[in-house]
């Protein structure tokens, strides 16, 4: 199968053998797919390599043969976002939970709509905590695994001054009054999962709140395996 001027997002690039690389994209029509793009060591081959940097947008054609797609040509549409510091760690993340989740060769239109919104969020340098709270709802629903925002597990209405654990099949889980702190703490409470889902920026303790409970849904999807990106950023935090 030839794919033929395919807009997609680059989403990893690694050296295989002495000239080549492997490359993972997000495209439009096709999913994600693995792409082997040879010979981009020389000098003449500079412009191709820079096009397929992590976070670029570009334009490629292949040929689609077995697991990796045979990558004939690349362009890309723009500059990639130039992220330092925290920004740079949060564009690591989400190009990782892509890496894990996103099926190969499974067209998600909303997943590359989601992911470019995501791109330019970071690009503009919005709040950190909420873009990438957003785009964990996105990646979810995307993925036809996301979950009403609304109403708990029961078809009960959102309590705001409740704290809710949130069930990867069942969505928010009122908790009981009697539990402990700790699993408290892991909790998110009713008034930040409102706002999640209404796409309204909520308080600072009511953001901070999403932040375990959404990874603890998300590590469900990753089969307990955890990311690189989440050890990371946990390694920032407790050097802070």
């Amino acid at each position: 199968m030839r794919i033929e001027d395919e807009p997609a997002f680059v989403l990893h690039a690694r050296p295989w053998r002495e000239t080549s690389l492997l490359v993972e994209v997000l495209t439009e029509q096709h999913g994600r797919i693995g792409l082997l793009a040879r010979g981009v060591s020389s000098a003449r081959s500079q412009p191709l390599r820079a096009a397929l940097q992590p976070l670029q947008w570009i334009r490629l054609t292949a040929v689609q043969r077995g697991e990796l797609a045979q990558l004939r040509g690349a362009e890309a549409l723009d500059a990639a976002p130039r992220l330092l510091g925290d920004a740079m760690l949060a564009g690591f993340y989400i190009n990782e939970l892509l890496l894990r989740l996103a099926p190969r060769q499974d067209p998600l239109p909303d997943l590359y709509d989601a992911y470019a919104v995501v791109r330019q969020r970071l690009r503009d340098g919005d709040p950190l905590a909420w873009t990438l709270r957003r785009f964990e709802r996105d990646l979810l629903d995307a993925l036809g695994v996301g979950f009403d925002l609304s109403h708990d597990g029961d078809g009960e209405p959102l309590d705001p001054a409740a704290r809710y654990e949130l069930d990867p099949g069942d969505g928010p889980r009122r908790l009981l009054s009697d539990r402990g702190a700790d699993q408290r703490r892991g909790a998110a409470t009713g008034s930040a999962l409102l706002a999640l889902g209404a796409d309204r920026l909520p308080g600072s303790e009511d953001l901070a709140s999403l932040r375990r409970s959404m990874r603890t849904v998300l590590l469900h999807h990753l089969g307990g395996r955890g990311l690189k990106s989440w050890e990371m950023l946990d390694d920032l935090s407790r050097r802070r």
